[in-house]
């Protein structure tokens, strides 16, 4: 036997049809409104912030990193400024090295390549570290100029952006003893070995010293000097690292063996 299906419950008005229950409307409060518009605001900020500082930073890379590239191509072009004066090398010894000239404020005069930062770092090096240097699409790495000159006995002072603007020393902190630094200019090549670094205040401006951190000193070896921001994504403090000449060679002689290969693909 079966069982009859049940009948729909009635209603008040006897038509048997549930009667759906109303939904409340929201009531919008300014505070809402204006909570909102913060979150929106919020969004776009951390959006502009992330292109700011890794979308328009691996652009920048880029594009410094081909001037840097033309700007080798030219030197290596060009003929030296004073090819009179460069000796006949010995078993590889060209002598005492040749001082590079420095261009005028806001002209490049030298490339930087360290092998440690990774292929396609190569920078271009003006004189100067005013945002018209460090900020540059072209640029990106500044000469201190109260500092010695390439190949001078004394302190080769530079300053790049670590996370910003190419980010042209951003992994200055894994340099390992021993870590070759090469500064191309139109004298020639000269190859500084990294030797330590430390953590300083902005303040610390004897670290540009000509025997960094003893202003009172007189040099007698031939110092690079490399300075950045730290932490990463914060101007807090700096990362200073130090280098010494190890050995140079003149423009006619080519790049250093090690990196001539690299050096050859960056006008391919």
């Amino acid at each position: 036997m079966t069982s009859s299906p049940s009948a729909p419950s009635s209603t008040p008005d006897g038509t048997g049809e549930q009667l759906r229950p109303r939904r409340r409307r929201r009531r919008v409060s300014v505070l809402g409104v204006v909570g909102e518009l913060l979150i929106t605001a919020g969004v776009v900020v951390l959006l502009f912030l992330g292109w700011q500082v890794w979308w328009n930073d691996l652009v920048l890379a880029g594009q410094q990193s081909s001037a840097a590239s033309k700007l080798s191509e030219s030197l290596r072009q060009a003929p030296s400024a004073e090819p009179s004066a460069t000796p006949e090398p010995t078993a590889a010894d060209y002598g005492e090295p040749a001082v590079s000239a420095v261009a005028p404020e806001g002209q490049a005069f030298a490339v930087m390549y360290v092998p440690r930062f990774g292929e396609g770092t190569q920078r271009t090096i003006a004189s100067g570290v005013g945002t018209n240097v460090l900020n540059s699409n072209v640029l990106g790495v500044g000469h201190y100029p109260q500092t010695q000159a390439p190949g001078e006995v004394g302190n080769f002072a530079i300053a790049s952006h670590r996370s910003a603007y190419g980010g042209g020393m951003h992994k200055l902190n894994e340099l390992q003893l021993g870590d070759p630094i090469y500064i191309q200019t139109a004298e020639g090549w000269y190859t500084y070995r990294f030797r330590d670094y430390e953590y300083v205040q902005d303040t610390a401006i004897d670290v540009l010293a000509p025997v960094p951190r003893h202003p009172d000193a007189s040099p007698t070896d031939r110092m690079i000097t490399l300075t950045t921001c730290n932490p990463l994504y914060s101007t807090a403090e700096r990362i200073v690292a130090y280098g010494v000449l190890e050995s140079w060679q003149p423009a006619s002689a080519g790049p250093p063996a090690e990196i001539a290969a690299q050096v050859a693909a960056w006008g391919a």
